[in-house]
């Protein structure tokens, strides 16, 4: 075995023995049960690591990250965690979660090719077209990061659209979908005010949040000429 995969093992002890000082018991109760009241749906990004970013221990948050946190109707994988999540365990909220400078995003602005992963940033491009007039109205540097909270707020629609939460909706379960972007460079996680409790408030959140996003960055390039 190589030296940085015994590095990985040797960590992974010395963090359960840490754990289990801290709180004893804690992996025998955690072997009982998984009750977490929230899911996040983030980008698999390295530097996005999402119990981290929330202070929550292992069990507290169930987590489906993939490539630009793209939601979509046909990917069976995130709609079977989605569907996990609210029918059997009960989650409450459903987040989806960007990052700045999120690469995926960068790749789908920019139309770079990097390989088979150019098919699946075909729903980041799906965005930046909608939004293509108001992205080029932007400041080159503010683009990236504009598409980034962009795309948490149609893939958030795209959450609240599927079968899984308008089924849940429809049976009366209590189910709120949010947008968050984090910020690589503070750190900090952003709520970008879509909060969708019911499919009535879809449309109206949708353009609030949408709305905000763009009142920000237009603030932000004025302030940046004068």
């Amino acid at each position: 075995m190589s030296t940085e995969l015994q590095e990985l093992l040797d960590s992974n002890k010395t963090w359960a023995a840490e754990t289990e000082s801290r709180q004893p018991g804690f992996f025998t109760r955690l072997l009982k049960q998984q009750s977490p009241q929230y899911l996040w749906i983030g980008c698999a990004d390295s530097r996005v690591p999402a119990n981290e970013l929330v202070n929550l221990l292992p069990g507290e948050l169930f987590v489906h990250r993939n490539v630009a946190n793209v939601v979509v109707h046909s990917d069976l994988n995130c709609l079977s965690v989605m569907q996990f999540a609210v029918d059997s365990l009960k989650v409450k909220h459903i987040i989806v979660v960007g990052h700045s400078n999120c690469g995926g995003v960068k790749a789908a602005l920019l139309d770079a090719r990097t390989g088979l992963v150019d098919n699946w940033l075909r729903h980041v491009q799906d965005v930046r077209n909608h939004h293509a007039e108001w992205l080029d109205s932007l400041a080159p540097e503010q683009r990236v990061n504009a598409l980034c909270e962009l795309n948490v707020l149609e893939q958030a629609r795209n959450a609240c659209q599927t079968t899984v939460v308008q089924d849940a909706w429809a049976r009366g379960q209590e189910i709120v979908v949010h947008g968050w972007v984090y910020g690589l460079h503070n750190g900090l996680l952003e709520d970008l005010r879509i909060t969708v409790a019911a499919p009535e408030q879809l449309s109206q959140a949708f353009q609030r949040a949408l709305s905000s996003v763009k009142q920000r960055y237009q603030a932000a390039r004025l302030s940046s000429t004068t």
